[in-house]
């Protein structure tokens, strides 16, 4: 694999601080007119927190544990609503392998197709944006006929740290 162009392509980069990636999605979503609500916000703030995938059950209990501090009512539904809109507007990735969520360590772009690498022991989640693996996937899925409208590589393995152990 080349050099990386743009720090945001670079597998190393991720979101280390969760109070500076709110702001960021903050930013944006002033910019873009959306409404960032304090469920959504503290929902957020939870997964970039978390530095790894996290369950949307185990956001719930953070919730619930931290009492209101002005996020509102912590039902399922209330957090199901907010990781929708977070999807939606391309702050966090759900990865459907462990049904999980993490947090887009760029938020200022519009959704994406992004390959993760996936740590089965460890579980962290590498956010690799690979602009011709996704080409690549897109290109071979049209010679079939077929017409794609979004995709999530997930590759299942050990990250470095964890094959050394």
């Amino acid at each position: 694999m080349g050099k990386h162009r743009d720090p945001c392509i670079d597998p190393r980069h991720h979101v280390h601080d969760a109070e500076g990636f709110v702001a960021a999605v903050t930013r944006v979503s002033r910019e873009r007119g959306l409404r960032l609500t304090p469920i959504r916000a503290r929902v957020l703030e939870l997964i970039a927190e978390e530095g790894r995938p996290i369950k949307a059950y185990d956001l719930l209990e953070r919730i619930r544990a931290d009492g209101d501090k002005g996020a509102g009512a912590a039902a399922p539904p209330t957090v199901y609503r907010a990781l929708d809109f977070l999807l939606a507007n391309g702050f966090i990735h759900k990865l459907e392998s462990v049904n999980a969520f993490v947090a887009c360590h760029h938020p200022s772009t519009d959704q994406h197709s992004v390959p993760f690498l996936i740590c089965d022991r460890c579980h962290s989640a590498v956010e690799l944006e690979d602009v011709a693996v996704v080409a690549a996937l897109d290109e071979r899925a049209r010679a079939l006929g077929f017409e794609p409208k979004a995709q999530t590589l997930e590759v299942h393995g050990l990250c470095a740290r964890c094959s050394t152990l």
